[in-house]
């Protein structure tokens, strides 16, 4: 079967085409600057690459070109549009109604539209996505795997606010929690990896955006992100969690709107607002170079996380492994030795020669009589939405 992969954006489109159940990549391919006439379009099989330069100026065209590409004579890997089974699409907000993935109905378009609000960035494009595939790739079933599905596990005393009842009773004003793909497909591998010492798991995804999960005998009983993907961990632009009279402070002596304070906190803040750099590549060489800022950057991120690693414990009541994952979670070995230093009190001993050690695939980085497995799992949401979407077809 194969099942192309939608992640639409506000103003890009990345696809994967995937058969399964054999999981194989025939291609993959990106739009970038959709609304741009210097939009670019990449589109990679195997090692054939397409790069193009041309105007986009809307999803339905990205779309169109997407299915140019995968029938194209030279690098294409269908004959014919309908050889693509199902599209399986990437949704961010699901609400607490989607626990797991569904097909496409108009009942679930509306749910995601009423939705915009809490997911600005992405709902909006993320329902162009499926709006424009449904006309694009007519044969083809459309599934919906929501980000925040895998978090819907929490209990209610992890994912209620202490707010009048009524902000979640009426208005369903709760944590949802983000990265639910990510953070499900790392933790399965890492069950299958452990086996029997996988009861009591924390997934770390590190990336511009970031988030850390607490995983109990599979289920998230815990998770960093709430109502929208802002709090919890010091991300690349955004400040993770933040005391709420700071928003009122900039607010009363800054004169701030609730939009600029909101602009500040999303865009400016993280460590783009600690350091001037939102890359954690270059913060990492600044700070090799004494830079102070950026110094303080990585200690302040890296305290974040121990943090949660230390509440996420106690709420598991132990810890078997920890497990790290994303761009930043896969090859920064200077954030992970400073989010597992000093953590021998919890059995978090860190091997840094092997932490240093380039490797595809599962990598224990614990040092030998390290109590907690200290794992590196790559991260494949694409493989995962293909997974998804394969299982639903097979049930129904």
């Amino acid at each position: 079967m194969n099942i192309l992969v939608l992640n639409a954006g506000s103003s890009s489109l990345k696809y994967q085409l995937i058969s399964m159940p054999s999981q194989q990549v025939k291609c993959v391919g990106l739009v970038e600057r959709i609304g741009m006439d210097d939009a670019i379009f990449t589109h990679e099989k195997g090692k054939q690459e397409h790069n193009e330069v041309c105007p986009i100026p809307n999803h339905t065209v990205a779309l169109k070109k997407v299915e140019a590409a995968l029938m194209h004579a030279d690098y294409g890997v269908v004959k014919n549009v309908d050889e693509i089974d199902a599209v399986g699409h990437r949704v961010v907000h699901g609400g607490s109604r989607f626990t797991k993935t569904v097909m496409v109905t108009e009942d679930v378009k509306e749910n995601i539209r009423e939705l915009f609000a809490l997911a600005p960035l992405h709902n909006p494009a993320n329902l162009t996505g499926i709006e424009v595939a449904e006309n694009v790739f007519k044969n083809a079933k459309q599934a919906v795997i929501f980000d925040t599905a895998f978090h819907q596990t929490m209990p209610q005393e992890a994912y209620q606010y202490a707010i009048p009842n009524k902000y979640l009773n009426e208005d369903e004003i709760r944590a949802y929690g983000f990265h639910g793909t990510s953070h499900k497909y790392v933790s399965e591998k890492a069950i299958e990896y452990l086996g029997e010492k996988s009861k009591n798991i924390i997934t770390i995804h590190l990336g511009n955006g970031c988030s850390i999960s607490a995983i109990k005998d599979g289920k998230c009983v815990e998770h960093s992100m709430g109502l929208g993907p802002s709090n919890g961990l010091v991300m690349g632009t955004r400040a993770g969690d933040i005391d709420q009279s700071v928003i009122f402070h900039l607010q009363k002596k800054f004169g701030k709107t609730a939009e600029e304070v909101n602009h500040i906190l999303q865009k400016e803040s993280g460590m783009k607002g600690l350091t001037g750099h939102s890359d954690l590549r270059d913060i990492g060489n600044l700070a090799a170079e004494g830079n102070k800022d950026c110094i303080n950057a990585l200690n302040l991120a890296a305290h974040r996380i121990k943090k949660y690693i230390g509440s996420y414990t106690a709420i598991l009541n132990g810890l078997d492994a920890i497990v790290f994952t994303a761009g930043i979670g896969e090859n920064s070995s200077l954030m992970r030795e400073l989010s597992c230093k000093d953590m021998d009190w919890l059995g978090i001993q860190l091997d840094n020669e092997i932490n240093n050690t380039r490797a595809k695939g599962i990598l224990e980085i614990q040092k030998v009589d390290g109590k907690v497995k200290v794992l590196i799992i790559p991260t494949n949401e694409e493989i995962e939405i293909a997974k998804q979407t394969f299982d639903l077809l097979q049930e129904s």
